[in-house]
């Protein structure tokens, strides 16, 4: 539900990565998606470890991060992540609660799109689970297409990945 006070304007989206933005980005996922979803500790864990290899590959040339900021907290993330042949894949994309409905998804998916284009590649895609729908909403007003699907204990219960993508 979106908090009426508070607009997309309010909120100051960086590039760059700070010391704790890493750890940060994997506690809430791990803390967001248990409250949420239910997903156990074993996402945390891929989350940790996903997020570790974004960072050993880290090209600035060819990924991007977007932390949101609202009075001096991390409020949201997402990340666009080189892969080979020219592809990018979307990342660890989440907001809090309270910043949900006010246009902020929509805005860093702009700023995605923009950075997608700017840098020439051929496709990009993600992966997502059955159950954020809005989220997939949001890719499919965007161009992305499901593409594949397939059962997953990787979040601690069993779920239905799915794939997107945008060629």
């Amino acid at each position: 539900m979106a908090n009426s006070t508070i607009s997309a304007a309010d909120i100051r989206i960086r590039t760059e990565i700070k010391p704790g933005d890493i750890g940060f980005v994997i506690y809430r996922h791990g803390v967001l998606y248990a409250e949420e979803y239910n997903y156990g500790f074993p996402f945390e864990l891929y989350v940790a470890k996903t997020v570790h290899e974004f960072y050993q590959h880290y090209d600035p040339a060819r990924d991007r991060t977007w932390v949101c900021e609202h009075e001096d907290r991390i409020i949201g993330f997402l990340v666009l992540q080189h892969r080979e042949n020219n592809t990018a894949q979307l990342r660890y994309f989440y907001l809090e609660k309270a910043y949900r409905g006010i246009g902020l998804g929509k805005k860093l998916m702009d700023l995605y799109m923009a950075f997608y284009r700017q840098c020439g590649y051929d496709s990009t895609y993600l992966w997502t689970a059955h159950e954020h729908r809005e989220a997939a909403a949001l890719y499919l007003r965007y161009g992305f297409s499901l593409t594949e699907e397939a059962e997953s204990t990787t979040f601690g219960r069993k779920v239905i990945e799915r794939k997107y993508e945008l060629q």
